[in-house]
């Protein structure tokens, strides 16, 4: 079964709200904190007003490209439950988890599968790895069989320009399944009813 969805690129409250209230929630809401090339990129006023409301049953994941020390101070006291990294090292990443004492989610960015095979050195340092293309700041797809030998006990994530017609392929594969851009309006803006429609397709086929 799925084990769990995260939706990411939240940038505003009315979208937020409808998202926590949902009867079928995620269990991860991402916003993407210092990636300012990101059309879903949120600055720190609006961060703290985000996160500032009440998350329920959802955790939220503040979502990091190589972050530096000036964004880990400004948003430290934030409601966050999770920092996903992006091109971070393992050192490093130790390093954040350990002076913020936050959960840490590590991306994996996947071309091949020497990539893949870097999930071994931040399985001590992460509760979560997560599977993803190297679009960064757009939605890419990956070769998503480049997996396959990936053990079905690791907590795992999976990204990569994943549409809501896709969800099925991910039935009993234990995934988790992080989407953003399938959610989305032509104008970039994210679109309820496909939150909607995603939410009711996981929970619908889990059950």
């Amino acid at each position: 079964m799925i084990s769990g969805v995260k939706i990411c690129g939240i940038s505003d409250l009315e979208t937020l709200k409808f998202i926590i209230n949902h009867p079928k929630p995620p269990l991860f809401i991402g916003f993407i904190s210092n990636y300012k090339k990101s059309k879903r990129y949120v600055d720190l006023d609006t961060l703290k007003k985000l996160t500032g409301f009440n998350n329920n049953k959802s955790n939220f994941v503040s979502v990091l490209v190589n972050p530096d020390n000036e964004i880990l101070e400004k948003i430290k006291d934030l409601n966050f439950n999770y920092y996903q990294l992006y091109n971070v090292s393992p050192e490093r990443t130790e390093e954040i988890r350990n002076k913020y004492k936050i959960k840490i989610i590590s991306a994996i960015t996947v071309t091949n599968e020497k990539d893949v095979n870097k999930y071994n050195d931040y399985l001590k340092i992460s509760e979560i790895i997560l599977f993803d293309s190297k679009g960064y700041d757009k939605s890419e797809s990956f070769d998503h069989s480049l997996l396959k030998d990936v053990p079905r006990s690791l907590k795992k994530m999976i990204a990569g320009n994943i549409q809501i017609d896709d969800i099925p392929n991910f039935k009993n594969t234990e995934y988790m399944i992080d989407i953003s851009g399938a959610l989305e309006d032509d104008s970039g803006k994210k679109d309820i009813k496909k939150i909607d429609k995603f939410l009711n397709t996981v929970h619908n086929i889990n059950t």
